[in-house]
């Protein structure tokens, strides 16, 4: 009988590689920093960024140039693509999961490194830079924080103590404070958010729009050393090293019971998501008119935003040369379905074919 292997020797080089680019975000901070703009004002940039990504990613070929790597920061060829998809271990990294709060000067970042093996995370390091704490775990093994045992909370969700559902901060500025979810906790980066759930500090996650797997990697193992899960909105798992590494909508995630909890709360309050790139073997096809699904149906590009077996925003993108052919719904949602769509593509051609209505 093969004995499963312990990633020992991986975890040691993650850990010492995120305190490392931890200390180079110090670094960038104390200096001064010069931010850029990707998508969005929301969507930001920093030498740091890059510096932590190169140094990570350096640092990791060095110790297994056998493993394919995705980070956020480096360009995902065509070559690497085709490279990493063709190995068993994935290397996923944010050099900085937070970028908002880094450049802001807030403490809610941190780095996020995680390994996956045949697309499923087995092992995680989430570090704080500015708070210190570091969190670490592959699955089999249990998750540590600063080197210490821990696991998840004995909060059991009762009308006295409701589970503290860890939330973004955007997200419920945005939309979420408008709802009467109980327990609700917003802060920054997913991946702290994650870890933290694993650390018992919080209980439960969820988001409305999607997530790129460098964003969930390293926090999704650790969920699974501490013995939760991380799934998609719909409720289905989430695999690593895809062709187009985002997870095409909202996710959910926390220690059993509160997941349990709070997929039936999100469904009871019918609380929107996006899915982008749906097609007919989606749930969330069921969502469109029966008329929409009849045209729609073989067509790329069909991005929705969805509660309550209802579609609230219809955006159909050529992929190609990302035009907008159809846009239609409730403007607010609209929106929102936008920005998800313009983080996941890039910039939108609203020129010909139909506007942004």
């Amino acid at each position: 009988m093969t004995t499963p292997p312990d990633f020992q020797p991986e975890l040691d080089t993650a850990i010492r590689l995120a305190l490392e680019a931890g200390a180079l975000l110090l670094s960038h901070l104390a200096r001064g920093l010069i931010v850029e703009y990707k998508t969005s004002a929301e969507d930001t940039v920093t030498a740091a960024d890059r510096e932590a990504s190169a140094l990570i990613v350096a640092g990791l070929k060095q110790a297994f140039p056998g493993d394919g790597l995705l980070s956020e920061e480096e360009i995902d060829s065509p070559e690497n693509k085709a490279e990493r998809q063709g190995r068993a271990r994935v290397w996923i990294v944010d050099p900085i999961d937070g970028t908002n709060d880094f450049t802001k000067g807030s403490a809610d970042f941190s780095v996020s490194i995680g390994l996956a093996v045949g697309g499923e995370p087995v092992l995680g390091v989430v570090f704080a830079p500015a708070s210190g704490e570091l969190f670490a775990g592959r699955v089999g093994a249990g998750v540590t924080k600063n080197g210490e045992r821990t696991g998840f909370s004995t909060r059991t969700g009762g009308l006295d103590a409701p589970f503290i559902v860890a939330i973004s901060g955007t997200e419920y500025k945005r939309e979420l404070h408008l709802h009467d979810l109980p327990g609700m906790k917003p802060s920054g980066s997913i991946a702290l958010k994650l870890a933290r759930i694993a650390a018992g500090e919080a209980d439960a996650t969820f988001t409305m729009s999607p997530r790129s797997e460098w964003d969930i990697a390293a926090g999704h193992a650790l969920l699974r050393a501490a013995g939760g899960d991380l799934l998609r909105r719909d409720g289905l798992p989430i695999h690593y090293n895809q062709p187009h590494p985002h997870i095409e909508q909202g996710i959910v995630g926390g220690q059993p019971e509160a997941l349990t909890w709070l997929t039936a709360e999100l469904a009871a309050r019918a609380l929107p998501t996006a899915h982008l790139g749906l097609d007919e073997s989606a749930l969330a096809w069921a969502s469109l008119a029966q008329a929409d699904q009849a045209a729609l149906a073989g067509q790329p590009g069909v991005n929705v935003r969805h509660a309550g077996g209802q579609t609230l925003a219809l955006l159909v993108v050529d992929p190609a040369t990302r035009r907008v052919v159809r846009a239609e719904g409730d403007a607010f949602h609209l929106s929102r379905l936008t920005r998800d769509v313009v983080r996941a593509l890039g910039p939108l051609n609203t020129q010909s074919g139909g506007g942004l209505n």
